[in-house]
């Protein structure tokens, strides 16, 4: 019995898809489903795919929907108990989705589990072993950088959030809590997802037996740039507004202040201040919006105590932001 379904979404990326799927063919430690959602590329993504792999299913959108829109519309493709998003710029290497799978069957609380994500190029070095975020409002990667080997992320943890280039959802819970919200586009749509799912109780998990080497900033080119950022503070603006409640906002005010002043400072010696600032002031009116408000997780006595839990590891992890 097939337990998860492998969703990749792409954009103009035939030659990652290339070697991305010829890795998933080599993945024999679990038997799954894939689904390709395509936004509308112009490369022969998905004439290739039709041609060299007929039992994949494709999604063909007529334009550029979404990192959020297609993942959506493989999640809800999928008839599995379990979803697998990963990145068409990624390699899995072996034993990858059954890593993934027992890690997430270890407790009914479980809702994600993220996979160990080494550097392409320095495959010794992590790209990430799960997101963490913190009280000024940034999110980062677990150990990106470091020693893939370092004692510290060779064990199973708890995470604030998974990345969504590689990570395991249960179907069930995402349905219930919701999928991902599309009025992200792109860039902390992951975050969102595992701060709600935090909200209502549910865990985290990274994995490190789940490993996949991974090229980075396959959608928008580079690690930095005025579309990528601009979108990414949009999206930093309105994760506070719709997750945390009014009380938690004023408590992290003076941290979020000090964050946001802290990267507009950064951008702007990069050259890119403006879209920073726009970019905040976007995710200030969605956040404000009818639509903003709309997707605002409501506040519920129940969840109180995950409130605390949350804010405890709001602090935390900005201490340990701090120290590394």
């Amino acid at each position: 019995m097939k337990k998860t379904t492998v969703v990749i979404p792409n954009f103009n990326g035939i030659n990652y898809l290339k070697s991305c799927l010829a890795a998933l063919n080599q993945e024999t430690s679990s038997v799954f489903d894939i689904v390709v959602v395509d936004n509308g590329s112009t490369d022969g993504s998905t004439w290739y795919l039709k041609q060299q792999y007929p039992q994949i299913t494709v999604i063909s959108n007529q334009s550029n929907l979404g990192f959020c829109k297609a993942v959506n519309q493989g999640i809800q493709a999928s008839a599995t108990p379990y979803v697998l998003l990963l990145n068409n710029d990624t390699k899995v290497l072996h034993g990858f989705v059954r890593s993934l799978e027992e890690a997430i069957e270890s407790g009914n609380r479980v809702f994600s589990v993220a996979a160990k994500m080494l550097m392409m190029d320095q495959p010794e070095l992590l790209d990430g072993a799960g997101d963490l975020y913190c009280a000024t409002g940034w999110a980062f990667a677990r150990g990106k950088g470091k020693p893939a080997t370092k004692k510290r992320y060779q064990k199973r943890c708890r995470i604030f959030s998974a990345c969504g280039g590689a990570v395991l959802y249960k179907k069930e819970i995402l349905e219930k809590i919701g999928l991902f919200d599309e009025n992200h586009f792109a860039y902390l749509e992951d975050l969102d997802l595992g701060y709600r799912a935090a909200i209502f109780g549910y865990k985290n998990l990274y994995e490190p037996k789940a490993q996949v080497l991974h090229v980075g900033s396959g959608f928008s080119g580079s690690k930095y740039n005025p579309f990528k950022t601009g979108l990414a503070s949009t999206n930093s603006v309105y994760v506070v507004l719709k997750n945390m409640p009014l009380l938690q906002i004023i408590l992290n005010l003076p941290f979020l202040l000090v964050g946001f002043a802290i990267k507009a400072f950064f951008f702007y010696r990069k050259g890119m201040g403006k879209a920073y600032l726009w970019g905040l002031r976007k995710g200030l009116l969605l956040g404000l919006s009818k639509e903003g408000r709309k997707n605002r997780v409501r506040f519920r006595l129940k969840h109180c105590g995950n409130y605390v839990k949350i804010q405890f590891a709001l602090w935390g992890n900005l201490i340990r932001r701090i120290y590394e």
